[in-house]
């Protein structure tokens, strides 16, 4: 090989393994940022509970968090303002939330029992009966994310 083709080879070579490097940069970052502006997935069981658990302990409020429970108890709907399907759901770790889901906006979850078992992905906001879950839907402004419940293999967003 001549040394004028080496040398294009070798920047030929180089073009690519940059390019090759760019591309590989840009899935990383895409991939992250992909990562979190999508819909996040439950958690589990115990990290749902140490989430809550250290919301009520800290105090905090305004917490996005996801989690799964089964229902306690079935409480009658808040009319006042924008109505709220309530009832009370029981963590693995015994803690108790309040889950007020706004069916002005999203459907009310149908046919929901004691002792059924539902997800949540939602807003922690802090009471000293283990605190109240609310933004269980979608936010038609889109200027919050969107959170949701899941009961019986359907979404309530």
């Amino acid at each position: 090989m001549a040394a004028s083709s080496k040398r294009r080879f070798a920047i030929l070579l180089a073009a690519v393994a940059v390019v090759a490097v760019v591309l590989l940069l840009a899935a990383v970052v895409g991939g992250l940022q992909l990562a979190s502006t999508t819909a996040p997935q439950a958690t589990t069981p115990v990290a749902a509970d140490d989430a809550a658990a250290a919301a009520f302990r800290q105090q905090a409020s305004d917490v996005q968090m996801s989690g799964s429970g089964v229902v306690d108890r079935l409480l009658a709907d808040d009319n006042d303002g924008s109505r709220h399907q309530r009832f009370i759901l029981k963590l693995a770790s015994g803690q108790t939330l309040l889950i007020a889901h706004n069916i002005d906006i999203a459907p009310r979850v149908t046919g929901l029992a004691e002792g059924d078992p539902v997800e949540f992905y939602g807003v922690y906001e802090y009471n000293a009966d283990g605190g109240v879950i609310h933004w269980t839907h979608h936010d038609p402004d889109g200027k919050h994310v969107s959170g949701w419940l899941k009961h019986d293999g359907q979404t309530y967003q």
